[in-house]
């Protein structure tokens, strides 16, 4: 469905009177104002293809109703998310899961949507339909040459697509490794994983980014072929300049310090982007800020010092992505919700005194230095996210814009009830 603009004019103007009431008050102490505005309205966050329907976990997936069942249908879904939040002006495609059959008409259609194609991602974790050989015991670092040139080619294959519709880089998460001591040799794992990325990275167009994902465990629980950041970063230097690791907020052992790990790749310029979500326990995939939204917080500090040290773009210098797999609430509230949090830690970063806080640091004055981050934290800046979306054309409150003109409802009676996305 797409939205209509007037639905949008009536909903802010019942909030309006209040709106600015709070923007008036936040805004008062705010001495950068139009600095930040400016930003929170470059800021986009991409949706990725696989999330705008229910996900699931090992034990099962409760579908919901109104599904998109096909990748235009996930297009408008995204089209529709863009228009509440004008904040999610682009779009990650999973293949095999949502293959673009005719590029030109899909690209015109994102077009028409003010949607643009953000990395493209391959898939070598599950086995399809007629494939030649299994992905049972890894892909990219299997120890039969035949499996690793299926993968391989699949994932030129993922190139092309994404080379059809415009996008700029790959993104390579790979499920390789093992559940049991003995059950493959470390070194020969990595070395596999390493030729056959070599291949691919051959085959990467020469503006394009490849982007090596990581991940602790699972689905294996002994050794996961690319467990962690280092060992992402080491094939990221080895393959070359195009190459570079990319942060999923899930793929951490608890605890994990992501915000110093964000400062180091930074200051070796092979941060090559993010997957937000938040966690409990480990890759539990939650919406992004509903668990550690000071975490959150803290790695938009490290972000915006050290990109500002590289002149780097906010918005366009490293790859912003949605990773999340819903169970349990509607998927558009979901990703509603994770935007606005992300919008929201974004906007306290940027209201760090960073002089004072170089001050603070360079005189060992701890106390100073937690109470400058702390009062940035604790700002409501829901006002400031808010009007940086009004000035963009979008919603003051999307989520309670969706719940009140019961858009799920809407896309029910335009898609029936029993269709169900493609992805986990």
């Amino acid at each position: 469905m797409i939205l209509n603009k007037q639905v949008v004019d009536q909903h802010n103007n019942q909030l309006l009177d209040k709106h600015k009431r709070n923007f008036t008050h936040l805004s008062s102490d705010i001495t950068h104002l139009d600095y930040i505005l400016e930003k929170l309205q470059q800021f986009q966050i991409a949706i990725p293809s696989w999330a705008l329907g229910t996900g699931g976990t090992r034990f099962g997936r409760f579908s919901g109703a109104g599904e998109p069942g096909n990748l235009e249908q996930k297009l408008e879904d995204v089209g529709l998310l863009h228009a509440l939040n004008k904040s999610s002006g682009a779009i990650s495609l999973h293949i095999p899961w949502d293959i673009p059959t005719d590029a030109d008409k899909i690209k015109q259609l994102a077009g028409s949507l003010g949607i643009a194609f953000d990395a493209v991602n391959s898939n070598t974790f599950q086995d399809q339909p007629h494939q030649a050989y299994s992905y049972k015991h890894g892909s990219l670092h299997h120890v039969d040459p035949r499996v690793r040139k299926q993968a391989v080619d699949h994932n030129i294959e993922v190139i092309n697509y994404g080379k059809s519709l415009g996008s700029k880089a790959l993104t390579v998460w790979l499920a390789d490794g093992s559940s049991f001591p003995g059950q493959l040799n470390f070194r020969e794992a990595f070395q596999n994983t390493l030729a056959s990325l070599q291949e691919i990275y051959h085959h990467l167009p020469e503006d394009w980014k490849l982007f090596v994902e990581y991940k602790a465990f699972e689905p294996h629980f002994y050794s996961t072929t690319i467990g962690d950041w280092g060992q992402s970063l080491l094939l990221a230097n080895k393959l070359g300049p195009k190459a570079y690791t990319l942060v999923d907020l899930g793929h951490h052992l608890p605890n994990a310090n992501i915000e110093q790990i964000v400062s180091l790749l930074l200051m070796e310029k092979k941060l090559g982007g993010f997957h937000f979500n938040d966690s409990k326990y480990a890759d539990d995939d939650l919406t992004a800020g509903s668990i550690k939204p000071y975490q959150l917080f803290l790695i938009f500090n490290e972000l915006i010092d050290g990109m500002d040290l590289h002149g780097m773009d906010h918005a366009s210098g490293l790859g912003w992505m949605i990773d999340a797999s819903h169970n349990l609430k509607d998927p558009l509230i979901d990703l509603l919700q994770s935007v606005e949090a992300i919008k929201i830690a974004y906007a306290q970063a940027l209201l760090v005194d960073r002089e004072a806080l170089k001050k603070a640091q360079q005189s060992n004055d701890i106390v100073k230095a937690q109470e400058l981050l702390q009062d940035a934290f604790r700002t409501d800046v829901r006002a400031l996210v808010a009007e940086a979306r009004l000035r963009m054309g979008g919603a003051i409150d999307p989520v309670q814009l969706f719940q009140e003109n019961e858009i799920r409802s809407q896309l029910i009676a335009e898609r029936g009830v029993n269709t169900v996305a493609t992805g986990l």
